[in-house]
């Protein structure tokens, strides 16, 4: 009847037969239980003091209990057990419909807040245990976050300093241009002041029946030849001339650069060379290959900081291909003792702006301009290196037949008619060159004809029609290169020689070959040979007739 009471206010009921059957279903998830007094005192109560004993500590279920209104007190057993249900409440009977249904209600929301009240309890356990954890893995986490920034701090200070070495050779790279532009101009008066003094030496020397007088001019020209050889290298460290690939005999290269390296190195290094047997010959421009030793056996010093010896070798060796064709070539090595390379940046050393020197001690360019001389000459460079045991870097150069010293040949003589006489124009800005070859063009037989710009060059272009066109480069108003391209459109068979110690390679590519260009300072056999090379009929090297007699 009372299930079926409140079946009508919406609530689910289940009977339950013994206090067994009671426990069952509270164990189950019950909100609420309603009991008799009787029920209690006839059943076995062990399962439903059990279940109550292990109650968590949210919970304390809601009991009814229906009691028969009393005299007098309970006995004491009846009472002890009513104790032992804890959240009881008493009504007695007869009990009015409504009084049941509030009752209930209220035992049943009474549960739900202990349900609630579970959930937060859970949830703080939850952040509880959150919260341990934390605590627990803070100092890892600490550490953790403490290395990554640390690892942040690295990269950003190794770019900082990466930047900054950056900077440093941005501004070393301007300096060096500004000082190879520099070097440039004062190479091109001083290959004009050594075109005169090397040329009228010679002269004198050629000239001269007195042994002594000769012999002194002899000492002189020799000097004058090894301040040429300093100036071809200004205007290589300055990056004016193109690569002019010709037979270089690498033994007597090298042999020249061990009188000049010692006293650039200095007294605490000493000079091994290793040369090959057979006197190999390569490929490669002669000026820029010595800049590329030089800057090795610097470099080779700057690695021995107590001192120590460079060992220079030249060989023949085989490539199986790789980095370079199959085939034989000629191998320079520089090697130092010195602290080595470590290998993780090995493969950089070759880079642009790549230095493991100090601020100031070096622009990063050194090894780069090496690799860039040996891959123009059809060769290549590579490296290896050991810590603490030392350097090897190796220059691989195309071999070369070997040449033949057409310096040696005789000079034609000015009497002599092996060839016809030239009327030749010679444009030249400086006075002492101008008047040198002027002498030794007459001294060849020749007619001159002189300007000292390229504005009256043109005019005597216009009023005569010389036989060869021999200017500078670099002159007052326009250069030697304006004027070619304006004698071209005037005269355009005229052969062309451009005689000169400093110019825009780039623009005098543009309007005449290798074979046109006349380097000075110059002797009067190279003017003869180089006047006729422009003349040889078939493009070719021409050769000079016998002489018969001193000019």
């Amino acid at each position: 009847m009372i299930a079926e009471l409140l079946s009508r206010d919406g609530l689910a009921t289940r009977n339950c037969l013994s206090c067994e059957d009671l426990a069952r279903e509270m164990a189950a998830g019950a909100g609420a239980a309603l009991v008799t007094e009787e029920s209690l005192s006839e059943g076995d109560t062990g399962a439903l003091v059990l279940w109550l004993s292990q109650q968590p500590s949210w919970s304390d279920f809601p009991f009814i209990l229906l009691a028969t209104k009393r005299s007098g007190p309970r006995p004491k057993e009846a009472q002890a057990l009513l104790e032992r249900l804890g959240n009881l409440v008493v009504l007695e009977r007869p009990i009015h419909r409504e009084t049941l249904a509030r009752a209930v209600s209220a035992a049943l929301r009474a549960r739900g807040r202990q349900y609630q009240a579970r959930r937060h309890l859970r949830q703080l356990q939850k952040a509880e245990e959150r919260l341990r954890h934390l605590n627990d893995t803070l100092e890892a986490r600490i550490a953790e976050r403490t290395v990554e920034l640390a690892r942040a701090n690295d990269l950003l200070m190794q770019e900082i300093a990466e930047r900054e070495r950056a900077q440093a050779a941005l501004v070393q790279s301007q300096k060096m241009e500004a000082v190879g532009q520099l070097t440039g101009g004062i190479a091109h008066d001083f290959n004009n002041l050594l075109t005169v003094i090397a040329g009228n030496l010679d002269l004198i020397q050629r000239k001269s029946d007195d042994r002594t007088i000769a012999t002194m001019a002899g000492h002189g020209l020799e000097a004058a030849n090894r301040a040429s050889k300093l100036t071809r290298q200004l205007l290589a460290f300055s990056r004016t001339q193109r690569l002019i690939l010709k037979p270089v005999d690498i033994n007597a290269m090298l042999e020249s650069l061990h009188h000049f390296l010692p006293r650039s190195l200095g007294p605490e290094y000493g000079i091994a060379l290793r040369l090959d047997s057979q006197r190999p010959w390569a490929l490669a421009d002669s000026n820029q290959l010595e800049l590329a030793v030089i800057n090795l056996a610097l470099n080779a010093r700057d690695a021995m900081p107590a001192g120590g010896t460079v060992q220079i070798e030249s060989s023949r060796r085989f490539s199986p291909g790789s980095d370079l064709p199959e085939d034989d070539y000629v191998v320079v090595a520089v090697t130092d003792t010195g602290a080595g390379i470590p290998s993780e940046i090995i493969n950089r050393v070759f880079d642009p702006f790549f230095t493991t020197k100090p601020t100031g001690k070096g622009t990063g360019l050194g090894l780069s301009q090496v690799y860039g001389i040996a891959k123009q000459s059809g060769g290549t460079a590579r490296v290896d290196s050991h810590e603490g045991l030392g350097t090897t870097v190796e220059i691989w150069l195309p071999r070369a037949p070997a040449a033949t010293d057409a310096a040696a040949e005789p000079m034609v003589s000015a009497s002599c008619g092996a060839h016809r006489e030239l009327r030749i124009l010679v444009v030249e800005d400086d006075a002492g060159v101008r008047r040198y070859m002027g002498e030794c063009l007459e001294a060849l037989g020749h007619g001159v004809v002189v300007a000292s710009d390229g504005y009256q060059a043109l005019e005597q272009l216009e009023a005569d029609a010389p036989d060869l066109l021999i200017i500078d480069y670099a002159m007052p108003g326009i250069t030697g290169v304006e004027v070619i391209e304006a004698a071209r459109a005037m005269a355009p068979d005229l052969p062309i020689l451009m005689a000169t110690g400093y110019a825009d390679m780039g623009a005098v590519s543009r309007v005449i070959g290798a074979d046109q260009l006349l380097r000075k300072p110059f002797q009067i056999l190279d003017l003869q040979k180089a006047i006729a090379q422009v003349l040889s009929p078939d493009g070719g090297p021409a050769r000079p007739a016998k002489a018969t007699g001193r000019s």
